[in-house]
């Protein structure tokens, strides 16, 4: 047993890789006990009174977060403090509040509480595991708003010492990003969160290894005790033994060389020995994160999800508002290719829209091309805009979730429904861009040969392919060991609409968690793909296996692994191979 303690060990979620050790610092920032109490009627112009002062006080304390991070090389999450503020002139919120304390005569803090937890709700049910993270934004925006309230003023500046893991049940964006840009933290543990939260999302930002989604690790760590975390594969162990923290220090040194090394790489492109070039190109969710994937050597965008435009708002988003969005991507990116693919939610997602009747299983419903097409008016404002903006850059066009040319064929007409339209308001476009589509069902897979006839282009979407051609919603816990890309199933879709793509003669490429991944990103390789869009922090370790491979022998390691039978054989055979190939570079 160490000096500090018991050996614990805890598992989370991976979401910013790396390894990292530090002493513990706990966050112990515990739910204020909201207290709950009728109001007099004589009471309640002041109870309204206290509201308005602790909006506006917690507008002033926002305001002066976002004024911090402007200055210096965390301004990138400024628009994070930015999207809460609006948050507090959310007349879903502010109206509602009011409404009950003057109905019902209940105090502020109960309120904001009740109609927080009501908003939360809405959240629910979304696919998309980014904007279902985004219901802990109401969270925090609530929980500000009632410290106010109680005289506890928020405190995102505490002293922290340099080198210390941050442990805490969850972090606010503000702590977050004020937390990573005043101390040099090695590494971060939280209860709750995915990989979409907004810590994970800050940490891999600043390059800070971090493990969310812990469950209780916060209340087992005590500030002081020795903690190390793989922020890869989600692992954390508290006062590891002599030997365990040699080997974690070494693992340390030599990913600290192998970022130096590939870093080195940044402008040089992904060609392998024998002469195949692959383009390797970001994923990107909001334009926070552009620095970040020009400084990881991105050659594009292959994947610009605009959804977040659509959310946390009263209305449906204008022309020109988009316009404004895929305009600033396209300057920033400077000629770079930049994919943007249409609105990809639920009708039930969408505000300022006739409300669906709730669905039983949107994974299985009206979303993505489906919704679109359902919604002409909401869908050429979205097209407009985006004509509009080509005339600024780059631009590739990508439907989502095609699984019939009819759905394919009914979209281009809206588009080019579109762009006559803008051609007799005279307002200018850019030229003709190329328009594909992403594939993400079995039966879209199955009829790639047809589909390839009417895109221009293919992007594999890897994380709903696996998750409808598996059968398993890889949100649910039980069923989530099912979740493999090398599953042998997944790789013959792959393989098909790589060979589709090529009879056709029009680019495949794919997106999705599995090419960050360096042992399925060869897979991939070897089974032809030439383009891969992923997360921007990973394109330099996958970037540097492929300048030393070759497609030649990555084609005999996929053959040998498409001989055997489970996903699990295929893992071994393939990282077996990566170790013994390349173990000075893995």
């Amino acid at each position: 047993m160490s000096a500090d303690g018991p050996r614990l060990s805890f598992h989370g979620i991976g979401a910013s890789p790396g390894v990292a050790v530090g002493r513990a610092f706990v966050i112990d920032w515990k739910r204020l006990r909201t207290p709950r109490y009728r109001l007099a009627p004589k009471d309640v112009e002041g109870e309204l009174m206290r509201v308005k002062t602790a909006l506006e006080l917690s507008n002033l304390q926002l305001e002066d977060i976002k004024a911090q991070l402007e200055q210096g090389d965390a301004s990138d999450h400024a628009m994070i403090l930015e999207a809460h503020r609006l948050m507090l002139h959310d007349p879903m919120l502010v109206d509602e509040v009011r409404r009950i304390i003057g109905t019902e005569r209940i105090n502020a803090e109960w309120a904001v509480r009740r109609v927080a937890r009501k908003l939360r709700h809405l959240f629910d049910n979304i696919e998309d595991p980014y904007f279902r993270e985004r219901k802990s934004d109401v969270e925090f925006v609530a929980d500000r708003i009632v410290r106010n309230l109680m005289g506890q003023v928020p405190d995102e500046d505490l002293q922290i010492p340099s080198d210390a893991v941050v442990v805490a049940r969850d972090l606010s964006p503000a702590s977050a990003a004020l937390l990573l840009k005043h101390t040099r933290v090695a590494g971060i543990v939280t209860d709750v969160g995915g990989q979409t939260s907004h810590t994970a999302i800050v940490a891999r930002a600043r390059a800070t290894p971090a493990v969310v989604g812990a469950h209780r690790a916060s209340e087992h760590i005590h500030t002081g005790q020795t903690v190390a975390l793989d922020g890869t594969r989600g692992r954390i162990l508290v006062n590891p033994h002599p030997d365990e923290l040699a080997l974690l220090r070494q693992a340390i040194r030599e990913q600290e060389a192998f970022d130096a090394e590939a870093r080195k790489l940044r402008d040089l492109p992904a060609v392998s020995t024998d002469g195949h070039r692959v383009t390797l190109v970001a994923n990107l969710e909001f334009a926070e994160e552009l620095p970040d994937v020009l400084a990881h050597g991105a050659e594009g965008i292959g994947l610009y999800r605009t959804e977040f435009l659509f959310l946390d708002r009263d209305t449906v988003p204008s022309e020109e508002e988009q316009l404004r969005a895929y305009r600033q991507v396209l300057e920033a990116m400077d000629g770079r290719p930049v994919t943007i693919r249409t609105l990809d939610l639920g009708g039930d997602k969408v505000r300022g829209l006739k409300r669906h009747e709730k669905e039983p299983n949107p994974a299985l419903g009206l979303r993505g091309l489906r919704f679109c097409l359902s919604q002409p008016e909401l869908f050429r404002t979205q097209l407009r805009a985006i004509l509009r903006a080509s005339a600024y850059g780059n631009v590739r066009l990508m439907f989502p979730m095609v699984a019939t040319v009819g759905e394919l064929r009914e979209a281009r007409a809206h588009l080019e429904a579109c762009r006559t339209e803008l051609g007799r308001e005279g307002v200018p476009v850019g030229a003709r861009f190329p328009v594909g589509i992403m594939l993400e069902t079995p039966a879209g897979v199955w009829i790639a040969d047809r589909l390839a006839s009417e895109a221009d282009f293919f992007s594999i979407g890897t994380n709903d392919l696996i998750q409808y051609s598996m059968a398993i919603d890889r949100q649910n816990r039980e069923v989530a060991y099912l979740y493999r890309p090398l599953h042998l199933g997944v790789l013959r879709m792959i393989e098909h609409v790589v060979r589709s793509g090529k009879e056709a003669g029009i680019p495949v490429s794919l997106c999705g968690e599995m090419a960050g991944d360096v042992a399925s990103a060869l897979v991939l390789f070897g089974l032809g793909l030439n383009s891969m869009s992923m997360t921007s922090t990973r394109i330099p370790a996958v970037k540097r296996i492929l300048r030393h491979a070759s497609r030649a022998e990555v084609e005999a390691l996929v053959a040998e692994a498409m001989q055997l039978s489970t996903a699990e054989e295929v893992e071994r055979h393939v990282r077996a191979w990566l170790d013994r190939r390349f173990s000075e570079l893995v």
